[in-house]
């Protein structure tokens, strides 16, 4: 993965982030909530190196302290995602028949809903918070990925070292954690890494319609809606959470793919 340079690139761009967020209490930072009016909307400058927003709060400092916000909500939504998506996945591939049918027909209803409308429902029937956020996105997010989980199991269902498993009486939960786990544990965490971006997106544009994290805790997508009143006046406040949220999809979608052709043993050059 060192040797490709997208893989290098995108390496790099999420470690950054997770230790700036990691680190965030420990760096010289202004307190990200503090308000200080007489400073308001200050340009770029030695203090403040990414100015302050219209209520004086240091923009650098919220976007670290946002970052740690993005991250920890991003990684809870998509272990739980993953974890509903395997069972229900995995429970659908092995056994098949009845079981198959029920489960599929409800991710295929899921599936018939447009994700980010259905994430905004659920999410203005919760209430706006960053909690109910993960909430909606884990529940709109984990259809697609079940039905992804259910091919794979599928797949590997056939092949000779679960039928000799069955053979010698391997009971089904260890066919499925000791023989079929293992060996679809490649396309399962691409398939992780790539999605990461996917809900850093989907967290963010909740927050920017103002159903997600609310005043004064900082996020990126919180941070865009805030900041759309000065697109004119200080466009930096729109384009430094904007350009997080890009380098850090970004960075998620290349580690994804250096991850893809890690595991992929027909990829070495």
């Amino acid at each position: 993965m060192l040797r490709d340079p997208g893989s290098f690139l995108g390496f790099a761009i999420v470690a950054v982030v997770i230790l700036a967020a990691l680190l965030a209490p420990l760096l010289p930072l202004d307190d990200p909530t503090e308000l200080d009016l007489q400073r308001k909307l200050l340009s770029p400058s030695t203090e403040h190196l990414l100015g302050t927003d219209h209520l004086g709060r240091d923009e650098l400092s919220r976007l670290v302290f946002g970052a740690r916000t993005t991250l920890l909500m991003s990684a809870a939504s998509l272990v739980i995602i993953m974890i509903m998506a395997s069972v229900v996945g995995g429970l659908s591939g092995y056994y098949g028949g009845w079981v198959d049918s029920g489960m599929m027909m409800v991710v295929d209803l899921l599936l018939a809903f447009p994700a980010l409308i259905l994430g905004v429902a659920v999410a203005g029937i919760l209430g706006p918070s960053l909690i109910n956020v993960m909430i909606a996105v884990s529940v709109v997010w984990w259809a697609s990925h079940a039905r992804v989980i259910r091919g794979m199991v599928l797949s590997a269902r056939r092949r000779e070292y679960v039928e000799a498993a069955q053979a010698i009486g391997a009971s089904d939960t260890r066919i499925v954690v000791f023989h079929i786990s293992r060996n679809i544990v490649g396309p399962f965490v691409v398939l992780a890494t790539l999605d990461m971006g996917w809900i850093i997106l989907g967290i963010a544009g909740l927050s920017f319609l103002g159903l997600g994290a609310q005043p004064p805790t900082p996020e990126w997508g919180a941070m865009l809606n805030t900041s759309r009143s000065y697109m004119q006046t200080s466009p930096l406040l729109l384009l430094a959470p904007g350009g997080a949220i890009f380098l850090l999809v970004l960075g998620f979608n290349l580690l994804g793919d250096g991850i893809r052709d890690l595991l992929d043993p027909t990829t070495y050059r």
